[in-house]
């Protein structure tokens, strides 16, 4: 059983400043029993503490995908994770800058997409997403996700909802930064409220998307 979730140390914004500055093999393997203690270590208790709400968390590997980037680095700068079952949890990262806490759709099939406009286009469907999103923003969070400069083919330029049917995917996000409690277990509970309020947008995806 992993430890209690207590937050993270300093020791993780040192490591990667450091990281950021010598992104090498000799660097992560010197300072590898800091990433397991005071990156990876938290970030495992966390999700472990989520598990009973929102299912098995994953917790992303530190090397990058390097095969098809010009930028050959060999770690990522951050550590990522997410724990989600049926329409509830999220993402989560954590850098040298702080802590950064989204949920909704990451990727949506073609068809899914296809589905999501015609739902964002309908009154009956898309007066309520609108209602969300701007709620959410009204509390601080961002929208996020991959979207077209112009409305795709076959929906109107000046549609009430134009900005949501340029979306392929959406989500909210909140950059919280560097926080006093980012070092103790009560940074569980500002990720968990992230979660909760974006409860409204990912059941309405899970309703009309699937």
């Amino acid at each position: 059983m992993t430890a209690a979730f207590r937050g993270w140390s300093e020791d993780c914004q040192r490591f990667f400043i450091g990281l950021e500055l010598d992104n090498s093999k000799r660097y992560f393997e010197a300072n590898r029993r800091v990433y397991e203690e005071a990156v990876k270590g938290p970030m495992a208790a966390l999700m472990e503490s989520l598990e009973k709400d929102y299912g098995p968390g994953k917790i992303f590997r530190p090397n990058r995908d390097i095969r098809f980037s010009k930028d050959k680095s060999p770690y990522k700068t951050n550590i990522a994770g997410y724990a989600a079952m049926g329409d509830r949890g999220g993402y989560l990262s954590l850098d040298a800058r702080g802590l950064t806490v989204a949920a909704g759709r990451y990727e949506m099939t073609p068809p899914q997409v296809v589905k999501y406009r015609k739902k964002v286009a309908a009154d009956s469907t898309g007066v309520p997403l609108a209602a969300i999103v701007a709620k959410l923003e009204k509390a601080g969070y961002e929208i996020g996700g991959e979207a077209l400069k112009r409305v795709p083919a076959g929906w109107p330029q000046d549609h009430p909802r134009a900005r949501l049917l340029r979306h392929k995917i959406l989500y909210i996000y909140k950059n919280f930064g560097l926080q006093p409690w980012l070092g103790s277990s009560a940074a569980r509970k500002h990720i968990v409220k992230v979660w909760s309020d974006a409860g409204p947008l990912n059941d309405w995806l899970k309703r009309n998307v699937g």
